[in-house]
């Protein structure tokens, strides 16, 4: 079973032709909200992925609480350990450009009511065989608790670095299997505007000092890793995007799940590049992220 200790959100997306500059306003051309957080995208997408899936996380007492779990619920999510707050439902503001990059504010609300407590119970409740997955969308201390826990007791454990954040690079170090994008990865390593050759050799480096598994996700050029001293490449697929919102959870929750069901690291690779370059062919977050079948018939 795959348990992800993280966040919960309601996102409100607009589009535009293009992102704004600093202080600049554009037009949108559009409006939505899905279900999102990084905590609740990545167990959605390892639910539909095929695995056994726990999240525990919070929500406010709001209108965005049940929204926000509707996908989850639907797709058979365990949410027995999501917890109800006084603080509102957290929620994310996010632009998405013609392009299909984007930018995203987040406002933790209920995310940030979880303790260093609360991380304490949920390890104490996993058993030998199953994942935690964590993000940095809930408080640092509940994070680096359910990390040394979760060591302590043998359970594998695997972090995204993302959102970036100051303790990145110290608490990437605590997780047996590290997932971070291009700029997250030159925090860890603890250099700027890397070369693919800087890269390869951080990921060398680094592997050899700690023995973690390494993890970076390299957009339209698919993913690079390392793992027991060798390194791996996996491509996604060619694709023109549409938004970019929810790729990166798609690969995560896709990733653990292969694992969990038994693939070879290569194969699981393989597999969450293939659902996060699906995740960037419709607009929002959740409806993007592709179910099982969809990966399959395209590996």
């Amino acid at each position: 079973m795959i348990t992800i200790f993280g966040s919960i959100n309601m996102d409100l997306i607009a589009t535009t032709d293009r992102l704004p500059k600093p202080g600049e306003t554009v037009a949108g051309n559009g409006f939505s909200t899905a279900a999102g957080g990084k905590g609740a995208n990545q167990a959605l997408a390892a639910r539909r992925a095929g695995s056994t899936v726990r999240l525990t996380g919070a929500v406010g007492n709001d209108g965005f609480a049940e929204p926000a779990l509707a996908l989850l619920n639907a797709a058979g999510t365990d949410l027995s350990t999501v917890n109800h707050v006084s603080e509102p439902t957290g929620t994310a503001l996010i632009l998405v450009g013609g392009d299909g990059e984007n930018m995203i504010a987040v406002v933790p609300g209920a995310n940030g009511t979880i303790t260093a407590e609360r991380a304490t119970a949920v390890v104490d409740a996993l058993g030998p065989s199953d994942t935690l997955m964590l993000q940095f969308e809930i408080p640092v201390a509940a994070v680096e608790t359910a990390l040394a826990a979760a060591k302590a007791k043998g359970i594998r454990t695997v972090l995204n670095l993302a959102p970036l954040i100051p303790d990145a690079a110290r608490l990437g170090r605590l997780a047996d299997i590290v997932i971070a994008n291009e700029t997250e990865f030159e925090r860890l390593a603890g250099q700027d505007n890397m070369s693919a050759s800087d890269r390869e050799a951080a990921l060398v480096r680094l592997h050899g000092e700690t023995g973690q598994t390494l993890i970076v996700t390299l957009g339209g050029d698919g993913v690079i890793a390392i793992r027991d001293g060798e390194l791996s490449r996996a491509k996604g697929l060619v694709i023109e995007p549409v938004d970019t919102v929810g790729a990166g959870d798609t690969f995560c929750g896709y990733f653990a799940a292969s694992l969990d069901q038994g693939l070879d690291f290569h194969a699981a690779l393989r597999r969450a590049a293939v659902a996060g370059s699906l995740a960037c062919l419709k607009p929002g977050a959740q409806p993007s992220i592709p179910v099982a079948g969809d990966v399959a018939a395209r590996l």
